[in-house]
């Protein structure tokens, strides 16, 4: 959330942001708000001076003998009022807050100015492009074609968007897990967590999913819990309200857990294989860092996934997302993404934000200076990597002329010494 004083006091930084990134917000009708607001708790405050003289009059007169029914006639009428008004100025006060938790973060400097994902700027590409000496087919095809990737069994069970993974491509999923958690924890400075899939209201509302993305997201029927779109959900949350030493900064967590989203906005998009499903699994990096430092720790993000993607032999592009392409709670976003032969393109496969204090702020996530006052501090997240992107990439780079996967040799010791995914004799 973006700071209140911020809103009140610079409204030409707020209304800036807002048009870099081509929202609609118009900082003028949370002034209005504002200023409803303290309209309303000025009335109160002045009724209830008039009340404390009434009843202090009230007392006088009681206490002289005197005849007290006017007055307290008229007690009673300003306590209406005030009960009035004090309802009035809390739903003052609550549109004032649903306003700010609908403002997006603000970009950071350094990110391009755009409208959209046309005006992203590419920064790196790293890895050869494979050749064929034939036509390269579609991920969803070659996983069907070997047995291990059947959609209809999804659709079956549950719907559309949705997969069974069997055999082969359930072994690969769950090795991909193994080698991302042992990349992250082992040879970098993450805590492996294994958070709940399921949290509450609040915790939706301190990483910027609520009240924005409802609609994105699969909510339980008590109405107050929901599946988790991403580990960053809980992973970030392990600290909400939390003061932290400074001394404990930068503090990273990974975490693999499935991922829930109703993909509500984006009908047609997609729709095949397995670029963008209803629950899919991912691995997650979160840090925490002090403010004079996140940047840094925004590029070493960046590096551990691009590391995975060396590993894996997968060419791959570091793309810096422009102001009209950011997420809410972004205030700058590397994507990386990497090369599917079949659609002769680079597509997403890893999303690294920092996100500043704006969820720090909602979360009411600080760090301690020795002798020093509490500020917020700094919370990034990453894909590290997510499996279902992953084996689409592996399935289409590696993919050979008699319909074989040729496996990244990094993964055979997961896959217990298979090199080659063999199509059925």
């Amino acid at each position: 959330m973006n700071a209140l004083k911020l809103a009140q006091k610079n409204p030409e930084i707020l209304a800036k942001a807002l048009s870099d990134r081509h929202s609609a917000l118009d900082v003028g009708e949370f002034q209005a708000l504002d200023e409803r607001r303290r309209q309303l708790l000025a009335e109160v405050e002045n009724l209830k001076s008039q009340r404390n003289q009434a009843s202090a009059e009230i007392g006088r007169l009681k206490r002289a003998g005197q005849d007290t029914g006017a007055k307290m006639a008229g007690l009673a009428e300003l306590s209406d009022s005030i009960a009035r008004l004090d309802a009035e100025a809390s739903a003052a006060r609550a549109a004032v807050e649903d306003w700010l938790l609908g403002v997006p973060n603000i970009p950071h400097e350094s990110v391009p100015l755009g409208r959209d994902e046309s005006d992203n700027v590419e920064l790196l590409r790293k890895g050869a492009i494979p050749v064929f000496d034939f036509e390269p087919k579609a991920h969803d095809e070659l996983g069907a074609s070997l047995g291990g990737l059947d959609f209809e069994a999804g659709a079956k069970l549950a719907g559309s968007r949705f997969v069974v993974e069997k055999g082969w491509a359930a072994r690969l999923d769950r090795a991909l897990v193994n080698f991302f958690l042992d990349a992250h924890a082992r040879h970098e400075d993450y805590i492996e967590v294994n958070p709940p899939a399921i949290v509450n209201r609040a915790t939706m509302t301190g990483t910027g999913q609520l009240p924005k993305f409802e609609e994105d997201l699969f909510k339980l029927r008590n109405g107050e819990m929901y599946l988790i779109p991403t580990a960053e959900v809980p992973l970030t949350n392990l600290h909400a309200g939390s003061v932290l030493p400074e001394d404990a900064l930068p503090l990273a967590y990974c975490a693999a857990t499935p991922c829930f989203r109703s993909e509500a906005g984006a009908a047609g998009r997609d729709t095949r294989g397995l670029i963008r499903m209803h629950q899919f699994t991912k691995v997650e990096m979160v840090r925490f860092a002090h403010p004079d430092d996140s940047y840094n720790q925004l590029e070493l993000m960046k590096n551990h996934a691009a590391s995975l993607l060396d590993a894996l032999g997968l060419p791959w592009r570091v793309i810096a997302l422009c102001t009209g392409d950011l997420g809410f709670g972004a205030a700058k976003t590397y994507d990386l993404e990497v090369w599917l032969p079949s659609q002769k393109t680079y597509r997403e496969i890893s999303s690294c934000s920092n996100c500043g204090d704006f969820q720090a702020r909602r979360a009411n996530i600080r760090y301690k200076p020795k002798g020093g006052k509490a500020a917020f501090l700094h919370t990034l997240n990453g894909s590290g990597l997510p499996t279902g992107r992953t084996m689409a990439a592996i399935l289409e780079n590696g993919q050979q002329k008699d319909g074989s996967i040729v496996l990244p040799p990094v993964l055979v010791p997961y896959m217990d010494g298979l090199e080659v995914i063999e199509p059925a004799r």
